[in-house]
């Protein structure tokens, strides 16, 4: 293992806030091709690499506020609302307030600054303060303790080995995109002719999660997927609350299987859907998950209703139902109720049995998936403690 030192970030790189130029005045954003980056871009952002948000701001903009460019391989750190989201610009970008981001010098590898953040930004979050919110300053971003491998080539290879794990996360991601594709693609060959002649109800039922009490979550045991669990198209189990056997045995009709599928009635993510990976261990859906009910092995009936769900007209459906109150939420009776088509049986068993080839290659590469990212999650404060030398590892 080579020479580590201990120093601060401030010595990694220039840390760099962000702006916002005033809304009220529109040549600060029609037309403009700056990319600007808020928290609310990587909310719910899988990749390492950004290069626009929702909006861009013109150049009048810019020189309107204190934003600043920052070059192609800077890393982005929101330091508000929340604390911890990161990526890399794949471009040149600026941000709003709510990043204090670095621009590495040139002894600092921009992928193990990255990674480093990554394992650094729980602890971060701890160093924010504020009433309404809480917030990371820059003098707090600067003085924040870190230590480093001295040659920059020690740095490389360290993050050569988690980015080796994140590349083929990201391979399998890209592999699932095109087998989803294929499958709405045969649907919209199959169905889309046809007009909504009934209900999501009419093909299966949907129910809500089991009322799991706050006080008894635990740091481990059965696993329990809540809403911030679903990401659209996917199913994050590393982002789940554990109960003890005695409290799971309780929520026994609240089991999940491979090939089920679940959908989040409350809240800001309301409407997204994933399926279930393959998975060893027992499953369990909190409250306000729901549970489409698909027979005893549900990847048969899997791909019908979840290209249904994919269509357009029923998504949206499924979200407008969910909005008139200050907090988004839609019934189990509300989704069963959400118009759609439905063909003859004889032609949704065909579609069925078509597709689910397709869906079983994507819930085993979302299962690989789940393993390598709790394989890097492993490696990550070995390999940036310095505790694990890169040389002992053999992926």
């Amino acid at each position: 293992m080579g020479e580590w030192k201990n120093c601060t970030l401030s010595s990694l790189g220039t840390i760099v806030g962000g702006a916002t130029p005033s809304t009220k005045k529109p040549e600060n954003y029609e037309g403009g091709e700056i990319p600007w980056i808020t928290p609310k871009d990587l909310s719910g952002f899988s990749g390492r690499y950004i290069s626009c948000g929702e909006r861009n701001i013109t150049e009048i903009g810019l020189k309107s506020c204190s934003a600043q460019m920052m070059p192609k391989h800077s890393v982005l750190f929101s330091s508000r609302a929340p604390i911890g989201y990161v990526a890399i610009s794949d471009c040149d970008v600026c941000t709003n307030q709510g990043f204090k981001s670095i621009v590495p010098n040139r002894d600092t590898d921009y992928l193990f600054l990255y990674y480093l953040l990554l394992y650094k930004k729980h602890e971060i979050e701890n160093l924010g303060s504020g009433t309404t919110f809480k917030e990371v300053s820059a003098s707090t971003m600067k003085g924040v303790e870190v230590r480093v491998p001295v040659d920059k080539r020690e740095q490389e290879r360290i993050a050569g080995i988690l980015l080796a794990l994140d590349d083929k996360i990201e391979s399998n991601a890209h592999i699932n995109e095109n087998l989803l594709e294929q499958a709405l693609t045969l649907y919209a060959t199959q169905f889309s002719s046809l007009e909504l002649n009934g209900c999501i109800g009419d093909y299966c039922s949907v129910k809500s999660g089991f009322a799991f009490k706050s006080s008894w979550w635990t740091n481990c045991g059965v696993r329990v997927i809540k809403i911030g669990s679903i990401n659209q198209d996917n199913l994050n189990l590393l982002e789940c609350s554990y109960v003890d056997e005695d409290k799971a045995n309780k929520a026994k009709d609240f089991v999940v299987k491979a090939g089920d599928l679940l959908i989040a009635m409350t809240g800001a993510t309301i409407g997204k859907f994933a399926m279930v990976p393959y998975s060893s261990e027992v499953l369990l859906v909190n409250q306000r998950v729901g549970k489409f009910f698909l027979g005893n092995n549900p990847v048969e009936k899997l791909p019908f209703i979840y290209c249904t769900l994919k269509q357009p007209e029923v998504y949206a459906e499924v979200v407008n139902r969910g909005q008139g109150s200050a907090q988004p939420n839609i019934s189990a009776s509300d989704i069963m109720s959400i118009p759609c088509v439905i063909p003859s049986q004889d032609a949704i068993n065909n579609f069925n049995d078509m597709s689910q080839p397709l869906f079983d290659l994507i819930i085993s590469n979302q299962r690989e998936n789940r393993q390598l990212s709790e394989l890097r999650n492993a490696l990550l404060p070995k390999l940036m403690s310095g505790e694990l030398d890169v040389s002992d590892i053999d992926l």
